[in-house]
């Protein structure tokens, strides 16, 4: 059996959404509206038939691959390197927060966003040397169709932009219990679906407005 898909999923909504707050490695959970995303999406995941489940191991991504592995029957297998961006000192801030606190700070992860570093934290480059190890890893065991990875907003997106041509990781945006899919095309790959939110069935979606979507 050849690999068919790779689904990323984004986790459910979180009070620190709502905020706008930077979450970044801050273990925060799922909110009563999260959860009720989550069932949509597990059902979602069931119904396509992920044989597969990897996952974040903040506790938010570990709540969201619990309820799709309870309903695809599969454990999920949790795996750091998927984590979101570590923002160091900037985890818990608003964007406007770090603006006025850090302005030197901000003008130079404005300027160069790619390997700017965030004190005490990551930058985007090295997010995507550890989503592109675990990713290359996953997809070596292709003896399944298809796989999920329950993951966030920016490491999705700096993946992407390493394995599709042309993808735009600043221009993309990924709302709350999301979808967005892959499949092999040639040597590498191509998106069949991004930001999908049709199984939700009307529930709302947050996406932040800025770049670094409040570390989802």
């Amino acid at each position: 059996m050849t690999l068919k898909r790779v689904i990323f999923v984004r986790p459910g909504e979180t009070d620190w959404n709502n905020l706008e707050r930077w979450q970044g490695w801050l273990d925060t959970p799922i909110n009563a509206h999260g959860q009720q995303q989550v069932k949509k999406l597990a059902t979602l995941m069931r119904n396509i038939g992920v044989a597969r489940l990897h996952t974040s191991d903040l506790r938010r991504a570990r709540q969201t691959a619990e309820v799709i592995g309870r309903m695809c029957g599969v454990t999920p297998i949790s795996d750091p390197r998927l984590r979101e961006r570590n923002i160091g000192r900037w985890q818990g801030m608003k964007l406007d927060e770090v603006r006025d606190w850090f302005p030197d700070q901000y003008e130079r992860y404005t300027n160069d966003r790619y390997t700017f570093r965030i004190p005490e934290g990551e930058t985007l480059e090295e997010v995507g040397d550890r989503m592109e190890e675990a990713f290359r890893e996953i997809v070596a065991e292709d003896e399944i169709e298809t796989l999920a990875v329950v993951t966030h907003t920016v490491s999705i997106r700096v993946l992407l932009q390493r394995l599709i041509p042309g993808f735009d990781a600043e221009a993309a945006r990924l709302g709350n219990s999301s979808v967005t899919t892959i499949e092999p095309s040639g040597a590498g790959w191509r998106i069949v679906v991004a930001n999908d939110v049709s199984h939700l069935e009307g529930l709302e979606s947050r996406i932040a407005v800025e770049l670094e979507d409040h570390n989802s």
